[in-house]
């Protein structure tokens, strides 16, 4: 084997007040065998804590210098060169740690895997300030605010429960975020929607937000990629419980495309429409349906690389107890019509 890449860091978090975040310098000499890759390459296999795309941004701002001089991203190196680069990203201080409850379902010292319940929302925004799933991991664990999105590396919608995965590191952020943009990552729901599928499939159909709702998605020619698979696990008189697995991962990407299939899922205030309450059904299961607060959507599974060691990892979550009584009066219904 040839040379391999020497790297040195220096943490100047505290010592650089012009950096509003962490702030590390490395200093590092390419290998020969770097000769003929663009810079950015040739970092990437340097610094594999840090995204391409990362790299690519302090480039181009000028935090990093081949033998004391600035060049582009695509510029070609020799190999042995001498390389400074000044890595800054911004801390997450406009967060206030809060101490909520978290459920976590695995943790080590590169990740935690959390089981959010339904009504807590993932990140702060218009209207959610404090009380998110960030503020609660930030308390947890301060080292977070030197994370992107405080280790997040997907979400859920507030009204979603399930499994999410946290990074506790640069490193395992960059590698778990590429892992999911690959398509490395298996996050299997269970969802009820309403009418009786006749079988399984996969739903390939791009999103894009609505032409005029702006809060809302819709499938649309223009929109982004994005594929649902699907299976039944159990019929009912008028509803489906269904296995979903995401290839891709579009905002409100089981809701849009289930109701796109004309099977919404129960309860979805958004693109669920009026309450359907089946003809005939009996009064215990006509007030679940009116009653049931949220979407019926739980990400239940969860299957991945271990950022570090690569060892496969694999968490599940049991179905929430107001999706399963809902299962349990959809069961009672369909028993009391077949009698």
């Amino acid at each position: 084997m040839g040379k391999q890449y020497s790297e040195s860091a220096v943490d100047a978090s505290d010592s650089d007040p012009a950096h509003d975040g962490e702030f590390r310098e490395h200093r590092l000499e390419l290998p020969p065998e770097a000769a003929g890759s663009r810079l950015d390459q040739a970092l990437a296999r340097a610094l594999p804590q840090y995204s391409r795309a990362r790299l690519q941004g302090w480039i181009a701002a000028g935090a990093v210098e081949v033998e004391g001089q600035r060049l582009r991203a695509k510029d070609k190196v020799l190999g042995g060169e001498h390389v400074r680069v000044r890595a800054h990203w911004a801390a997450q201080r406009r967060l206030e740690p809060e101490a909520l409850p978290l459920e976590l379902v695995y943790q080590d010292c590169a990740l935690f895997v959390i089981d959010k319940p339904a009504g807590r929302v993932v990140h702060p925004g218009a209207g959610n300030p404090r009380h998110t799933l960030q503020n609660a991991l930030l308390a947890l664990d301060p080292s977070l605010a030197h994370v992107p999105r405080a280790g997040l590396v997907h979400r859920l919608d507030k009204d979603t429960s399930g499994l999410l995965a946290v990074a506790r590191t640069i490193e395992a952020h960059t590698r778990l975020v590429a892992a999911l943009a690959a398509r490395r990552i298996e996050r299997s729901y269970l969802a009820i929607c309403t009418g009786v599928l006749t079988g399984g499939g996969t739903i390939d159909e791009p999103i894009g937000r609505h032409r005029t709702q702006r809060t809302r998605m819709a499938v649309r020619g223009d929109g982004r990629a994005a594929v649902t698979h699907y299976r039944i696990v159990q019929r009912f008189r008028a509803h489906t419980l269904v296995q979903v697995q995401l290839e891709t991962g579009r905002t409100h990407q089981i809701r849009v495309h289930l109701a796109h299939l004309g099977h919404p899922l129960v309860g979805d205030p958004v693109y669920g429409g009026r309450r359907r309450i089946p003809a005939g059904c009996g009064l215990a299961l006509a007030e679940a349906l009116r009653a049931f607060p949220r979407q019926a959507l739980h990400a239940a599974r969860l299957a991945l690389a271990h950022p570090l060691s690569g060892r496969p990892l694999q968490c599940e979550s049991p179905v929430p107890p107001d999706m399963s009584g809902l299962l349990a009066t959809l069961e009672a219904d369909a028993r009391d019509r077949r009698a």
